[in-house]
């Protein structure tokens, strides 16, 4: 199942990280009732606003406090630790609500990229906060490794790839944990981007990796009877938000 980082919150009123408890406690009554059918479930999540939350709250406190700032790939564990408490907690609360004999865990999940994917050589996925021109000139002075690009009215915005992914590092520790009653929260944000350098160790990688494709990912490699996708809009649409949606 995996849960869109937008449909945890519901609107503009709604950001704060009790509202998103909130949506995740009514998504654990789902999980909850799949589980009473019979079904294992594996939940994955998104993260897209709460990355740039996160992004926000460093830029602010590097800004003015001097602090310095957490890398991207530091973000995306961030909120597989935060969303995935969430989610686990309320599942633990609803399993105990309905008498299910089942436990919860989150798995910080390191997700492989190729090096190779033309995504590096395009970097497209926006993250973070709009600047005016004159902060996203300050912003590539100071990270010349960074792409920064004309959001066409609305701003300039930071770009990162959004690499296709390869191999999810602990699936075996997921597996294991379905098979020992586990309810798995995983692959969190489509998984922290790593490489797998020339000596075979991995390294964090400044990316995005998309949370369905992770997540499918996983699906199919744990031979998973259904793949649920939950997300801020009513159903799939066809050429969304155009005239001939």
């Amino acid at each position: 199942l995996a849960i869109g980082g937008n449909s945890l919150i519901k609107d503009k009123q709604h950001e704060t990280v009790e509202d998103q408890y909130d949506a995740v406690c009514e998504t654990a009554k789902h999980v909850a009732g799949m589980i009473e059918q019979g079904y294992d479930v594996v939940v994955t999540h998104g993260n897209g606003p709460q990355v740039g939350f996160i992004l926000r709250r460093s830029e602010i406190a590097h800004e003015v406090g001097g602090m310095h700032a957490v890398p991207l790939v530091n973000c995306g564990a961030d909120t597989q630790g935060a969303i995935g408490y969430q989610i686990q907690q309320a599942l633990y609360n609803e399993f105990k609500k309905r008498g299910i004999k089942k436990k919860t865990a989150t798995v910080v999940t390191q997700v492989v990229v190729d090096k190779k994917d033309p995504a590096f050589q395009n970097p497209a996925k926006p993250i973070g906060t709009f600047y005016t021109k004159e902060r996203a000139e300050e912003l590539q002075k100071e990270h010349p490794d960074w792409v920064i690009i004309d959001d066409v009215g609305r701003g300039y915005r930071r770009v990162v790839p959004s690499p296709m992914p390869i191999e999810i590092v602990e699936q075996d520790a997921i597996e294991m944990l379905v098979k020992n009653n586990f309810s798995v929260v995983g692959v969190g944000g489509g998984g922290i981007p790593v490489l797998r350098n020339d000596n075979g160790k991995l390294e964090g990688v400044a990316a995005v990796i998309d949370k369905d494709n992770a997540s499918s990912l996983l699906a199919i490699n744990i031979k998973a009877d259904v793949f649920i996708i939950s997300t801020a809009v009513e159903k799939v649409c066809l050429n969304f938000n155009k005239p001939n949606q």
